[in-house]
């Protein structure tokens, strides 16, 4: 048996998620189904975040076992055949010892969420970003957000179907950047932990953007926070604009 390591990249928008979903497709399914055909085994992909529908990833960390003799790189071109035409890509593939584990054994995890602030439509870039038309003060956003960085209880943040024993988390880093682009203006919140709650950082989105549009202060933030009461959520952003960035283990530093 051996246990690979896999950095898959996907865009969400035709997915349930990525762990397996009774009533519709999803990313874990079709990277398993892809793994039958080259290995001819029944696999079960494990990953180091549980994105949901809409939401993509950059590089997420996943791992399979398998007792066919294959190496990494003959795996990694056979999986991207097979996952053709849905849009998965395995990026990269390495054997790890068989403790390692992409959920359990990560120690952190980090997401941009990407708004596009302008008024044209979206066209090539259209269910990848989260399109906010009101003028966004992304200064304000990031002074409101550092209120959120640290130990806290996230009750207000997390959705009521979260499934965490807790809603203690430590957050790391919430920082907010205004960035020029070609196509206009383009408003990134970036956020790293060791782990999320469920909706977590597209909840804490939706507030930061209601402080950049105006309709919320600046403090409004912490309140929110101290409420621990999901009633007192503003507004939980949509997925498509949230992407899993990376994931880091004990052997990355």
């Amino acid at each position: 048996m051996t246990r690979f390591a896999l950095t898959l990249e996907f865009d969400g928008t035709p997915f349930f998620g990525l762990q397996r979903q009774k009533d519709g497709p999803s990313v874990q399914q079709a990277v398993e189904e892809a793994a039958f055909r080259v290995l001819g085994e029944e696999v079960r992909l494990h990953s180091a975040g549980r994105t949901d529908a809409g939401v993509h990833a950059i590089a997420m960390r996943s791992h399979l076992n398998a007792e066919k003799d294959i190496k990494p790189y003959r795996l990694m071109e056979a999986l991207n055949a097979h996952l053709r035409p849905d849009p998965v890509a395995v990026t990269h593939c390495a054997i790890v010892p068989d403790d390692w584990h992409a959920r359990f054994s990560c120690t952190g995890r980090s997401y941009v969420y990407r708004i596009a602030n302008r008024r044209a439509p979206l066209t090539l870039e259209r269910g990848r970003l989260w399109q906010v038309p009101q003028e966004l003060d992304a200064q304000a956003m990031h002074r409101a957000a550092q209120a959120l960085v640290g130990l806290h209880d996230f009750t207000t943040f997390r959705s009521v179907h979260c499934q965490s024993d807790s809603p203690v988390k430590t957050l790391d880093r919430l920082d907010v950047e205004q960035v020029a682009t070609p196509m206009g203006a383009e408003v990134r919140v970036h956020a790293a932990a060791r782990s999320f709650l469920h909706h977590q950082v597209r909840s804490m989105v939706g507030c930061l953007a209601l402080v950049g549009m105006g309709r919320w202060p600046e403090e409004r933030m912490a309140e929110a926070l101290a409420a621990r009461d999901r009633q007192e959520l503003g507004l939980n952003a949509p997925p498509h604009g949230l992407y899993f960035v990376s994931a880091s283990y004990p052997a990355d530093s």
